[in-house]
């Protein structure tokens, strides 16, 4: 058994992929081996045609991922070893930006630092009521390494984002959820996972072939890539979609319905 075993776990349940970083006694830090689990596992689970959504949690209620593992991260010390550690990082995340289906960060506690980016590397971030985020990477005299920051000023416009980048402040969730850094929180009567079920229950609805079109989209949009690629993808699962046996159906029940008034 590797040292990685355990470090992040997986299971399929309902056409929802569940994901786990699974270090509640180190708040969930983001070791270098954590990164290259959730990279595999990521990248393990793409072609599952069942899947519908990806819901990415950490264990425990205290830390979805506080920050990275700084014990771990010590040894790393010259520029060369920066760049590799930041590049394999920066590919971990983007096995969940590439991930062909939408993907949920359940932010179950503090989501700091490396938190904060791998939060905003999912497409949509569900809070708990006690959660904190914050991009505090300058209280450490560092940037943001693993594409966190762009990801954050696509999200947010680029002058709010540089601000809470050189503050480096904490927001709690509701003062996230007002800057749009979060898309909902759960109340402090309800817990998380009720508010994730309530925010994926209409994904679970469409048909996989056409979320992974809808994701398809929005990744070639944040990618930015040219309007000629955006048309060429949209259009290449729109033929997909449009052929499908579930098209068919859902239209001849439309069809249907109309023929009986």
């Amino acid at each position: 058994m590797s040292d990685s075993a355990g470090l992040v776990l997986a299971e399929v349940s309902g056409g929802v992929l569940n994901v786990t970083i699974n270090r509640p006694g180190k708040r969930n830090a983001l070791s270098r081996a954590v990164l290259a689990e959730l990279r595999r596992t990521f990248a393990d689970f793409a072609a599952a045609g069942e899947l519908k959504v990806a819901v990415l949690r950490g264990a425990g209620d205290r830390s979805f991922a506080a920050g990275g593992d700084l014990h771990d991260l010590a040894a790393v010390r010259t520029p060369d070893e920066a760049r590799t550690m930041a590049d394999a990082a920066h590919d971990a995340l983007d096995a969940i930006r590439d991930f062909p289906l939408p993907v949920v960060a359940a932010l179950n506690g503090d989501a700091l630092g490396g938190g904060a980016e791998l939060a905003v590397a999912c497409d949509f971030r569900i809070a708990a009521e006690h959660m904190q985020i914050g991009f505090i990477q300058g209280r450490l005299n560092i940037s943001t390494a693993w594409g966190g920051g762009a990801d954050l000023m696509r999200l947010l416009g680029v002058t709010p984002a540089l601000r809470l980048l050189a503050v480096s402040e904490r927001l709690d969730a509701q003062t996230a959820l007002a800057t749009g850094l979060v898309d909902a929180v759960a109340t402090a009567q309800e817990p998380l996972q009720a508010a994730i079920d309530r925010f994926i229950a209409p994904f679970l609805q469409q048909a996989p072939q056409v979320l992974r079109a809808f994701k398809a989209l929005a990744r070639a949009m944040r990618l930015g890539l040219p309007a000629s690629e955006v048309r060429a993808i949209e259009t290449q699962h729109l033929v997909a979609t449009w052929t499908h046996p579930d098209h068919w159906q859902a239209a001849e029940g439309i069809l249907g319905a109309r023929r009986t008034t």
